[in-house]
């Protein structure tokens, strides 16, 4: 089974009640759970919560909630924890967490992910960007356009194997990555990341009125 994870904890510090906060007209959990209910391959989704708001607003936008223990949602609660629990309440075989502080997601982008992983029978993948960021005074000095970079995983999308995520391991051998444009690299943190993620999700939905996922 492909069981799809949003994970949304009630505390957040950098935007109090972050997941839940109005963007766009809609609470920002909301837009990852339309792009979940879009895609045509996740066999069961969930979104794992210890909030009782945010599994109230959940469960209103159709999603199916997993009651989560509060002592797995805390600030420094290892993401691996979080899918350990999900995958100890519910048998699968791929885990597909869909993180919903990155909510802008082009139509179809989760199934073409799951698509690539099961080609390459990898043991994880994830979405990003070649980053060419160097630290000031300590790098080469090279045009940015000459730097081969490296992969950067924007937090938007991953596919995990179970059976690894059970043995405490999150990467694998073989990995996979899914290069995406910038306006999908968008991840919340702050107040900025928040305004610029709206105003992508504005200038998209003005585009394609009428489409859940604003691409």
């Amino acid at each position: 089974m492909i069981l799809g994870v949003i994970p949304a904890r009630g505390g957040s510090k950098g935007v109090p009640q972050k997941n839940i906060r109005p963007v766009c007209g809609k609470p920002l959990l909301v837009w990852t759970i339309e792009a979940a209910q879009q895609a045509t391959l996740l066999d069961r989704w969930v979104v794992s919560t210890e909030d009782p708001e945010i599994a109230r607003i959940s469960r209103e936008y159709g999603a199916e909630v997993l009651d989560r223990p509060p002592q797995l949602a805390t600030d420094t609660t290892p993401t691996l924890e979080v899918l350990g629990h999900v995958l100890h309440e519910i048998t699968a075989d791929t885990v597909v967490l869909l993180q919903p502080t990155s909510p802008i997601r082009s139509s179809g982008l989760i199934d073409r992910c799951i698509r690539q992983f099961q080609d390459k029978q990898a043991d994880s993948l994830a979405t990003g960007f070649m980053c060419k960021y160097q630290e000031y005074a300590l790098g080469n000095n090279s045009r940015r356009q000459d730097r081969a970079g490296f992969f950067y995983d924007d937090g938007n999308i991953y596919v995990l194997r179970a059976a690894m995520l059970r043995g405490g391991e999150q990467f694998g051998e073989n990995i996979e990555r899914v290069t995406i444009d910038r306006e999908q690299n968008i991840e919340i943190d702050d107040f900025f990341d928040l305004w610029l993620a709206e105003k992508v999700l504005e200038r998209r939905s003005a585009h394609n009125p009428g489409s859940i996922d604003a691409t």
